[in-house]
């Protein structure tokens, strides 16, 4: 079995310790290397291409938003999942912005991260059940002061693929829409590039924010 190769980049050597050690408890995860800031997190995915990097936001040299930038323009085969202790919502944008493919909070739990990264290694989007509700309640927030809400009736989308956007915007992986809709993950991949063509949108922030501006999802 083929593991994924993980670099941990934050600036507490505890954290960086208590990472590795969890994800080497799993078989399918190696920890292939440690960085102490944005620049070295930089550096060492050239040296050791990792398929992975598990990086913060407040490190020194560089933050975590602008490594990961770097990191997806250069090495762009690399994904990039950010696990972080902040909630706010500015950050959540910046980050998909910079092309990380997950966005995970501290305090979640082991099995969690697990998903995380085993998501984003295979190109998918993942929230954390947090950052998911941050998300929908700015949405929902700016829906209700600058337009009002527009019908789901108004959309192009089948009711299949609206059910599974819906799940989309709450942050769920494909595999979990899959056992959640009993259907297989091959067929939830098969809906969700059919809905991206369909509202010729390609960012999963934006399906989110489409999801909760069409009444798809509610609070």
């Amino acid at each position: 079995m083929k593991k994924i190769k993980i670099l941990i980049a934050d600036d507490h050597s505890l954290i960086r310790t208590g990472i590795s050690t969890l994800l080497q408890s799993y078989e399918d995860f190696v920890v292939v290397g440690e960085a102490t800031n944005g620049e070295e997190a930089v550096e060492m995915t050239r040296k050791v291409q990792p398929d992975v990097v598990i990086i913060d936001l407040s490190m020194p040299k560089m933050n975590g938003i602008e490594a990961t930038k770097l990191i997806r323009e250069r090495y762009p085969e690399t994904r990039v999942l950010v696990l972080t202790m902040h909630e706010n919502e500015e950050y959540i944008y910046q980050i998909f912005r910079s092309g990380a493919g997950g966005y995970v909070l501290k305090n979640s739990s082991r099995e969690e991260l697990y998903e995380a990264v085993r998501a984003v290694a295979k190109g998918e989007k993942f929230f954390s059940t947090r950052v998911s509700e941050i998300m929908v309640e700015g949405f929902i927030k700016r829906g209700e002061t600058q337009q009002p809400e527009v019908s789901s009736s108004d959309s192009p989308l089948t009711k299949r693929e609206k059910e599974i956007l819906a799940l989309v915007a709450e942050g769920m992986t494909n595999q979990q829409i899959a056992d959640k809709l009993f259907i297989s993950p091959r067929t939830v991949d098969t809906h969700r590039t059919n809905i991206m063509q369909k509202l010729g949108i390609h960012d999963v922030v934006l399906l989110a924010r489409y999801a909760v501006e069409h009444g798809l999802l509610r609070k």
